[in-house]
């Protein structure tokens, strides 16, 4: 989450709200659906678009990105105050806390959201051992990554409004690129969603027996793939889900109530929020952000294949 220091390294942010951070309607994000034989692998394939001198805003935790800016620059505050920088090919890692978002604009970018399983397929990186990070795309997928961005920038600046051209390029550039995975491990992150999408707090002993594996064997793989062990998961994406729901239209008092009330009390889901999502609940209402309402929007459970995680019953 941004500090008053961090906020102070490039002035008030243009257009900011009363927190500092970027306010609501001034991020466009548009999403594009990802090819047939990559829907496995890619939830959704986006443009951005903010045109503000200087952004300021929360990430949620999340699954990994591959992103090319088009414009911008700035850097990527993790918890645990790491500061990664936001190069013009960029890995976002799978994400397991808010991380503050710096940028000199006008931000432009294009991104693949990469499900776990095209996370691994893409990468190789073990998604335990680099959570909470930002990458170089060159320094993991090797020269190409360079060259796609530059070429992308030049068809951005002869177009830039053609967004569809630049999500088809990137799609082009990640589907050779995937390498086979080990099918039992294919079979577990399915396993792992299954198990997620059934409760807002699963069972963690439904996951062993449905997957066959140990409690340490389970642990490893799912720290392998999903950047954590399973009860952090699980913690990451009841926030998440609740977050959806509770700043959407659709949410009645009475439901918001019994969202809540999966927390053991109020400051348990302050906590919560602000760890996973770097807003508190009273910033949930609809309308009262921006790029964080398109990131966990409901749209995102309901319409995005594959999901890592739907909500349970909806």
């Amino acid at each position: 989450m941004a500090s008053e220091g961090q906020n102070d390294r490039l002035g008030k942010p243009d257009g900011s709200g009363a927190d500092g951070l970027i306010a609501p309607g001034l991020v466009r994000l548009d999403h594009h659906p990802a090819p047939a034989k990559l829907q496995p692998f890619v939830t959704t394939l986006f443009t951005l678009r903010c045109d503000e001198r200087r952004i300021s805003d929360v990430l949620p935790a999340a699954v990994g990105y591959l992103a090319i800016m088009q414009c911008g620059t700035g850097a990527v505050h993790f918890v645990g105050g790491r500061c990664d920088q936001a190069h013009p090919e960029i890995l976002l890692t799978p994400s397991n806390a808010a991380a503050a978002l710096e940028l000199e604009g006008p931000w432009h970018m294009v991104a693949a959201a990469l499900s776990p399983l095209g996370w691994a397929a893409l990468t190789g990186l073990d998604a335990g051992e680099h959570a909470d990070r930002a990458y170089d795309a060159s320094e993991v997928l090797g020269p190409e990554a360079a060259r796609l961005g530059e070429h992308l920038r030049t068809l951005h600046r002869a177009a830039p409004e053609n967004g569809a051209r630049l999500v088809a390029e990137l799609a082009g550039f990640i589907a050779p690129r995937l390498r086979p995975l080990n099918p039992r491990h294919t079979a577990v992150i399915g396993k792992v969603a299954d198990w997620l999408s059934a409760s807002f707090n699963p069972d963690l002993a439904e996951l062993q027996r449905a997957t066959g594996y140990s409690a340490r064997q389970l642990q490893r793989l799912v720290e392998r793939y999903f950047g954590c062990g399973p009860k952090q998961l699980a913690r990451k994406y009841r926030a998440l889900r609740v977050a959806a729901l509770l700043q959407s239209d659709e949410t009645s008092e009475a439901r918001a109530a019994e969202l809540t009330n999966l927390f053991y009390d109020q400051s348990h889901l302050i906590r919560e929020m602000r760890h996973f999502l770097g807003r508190t609940p009273s910033r949930l209402a609809k309308g009262e952000n921006s790029l964080l309402s398109e990131a966990i929007g409901l749209r995102n459970y309901r319409e995005f294949r594959p999901n890592v995680a739907r909500i349970p019953g909806d």
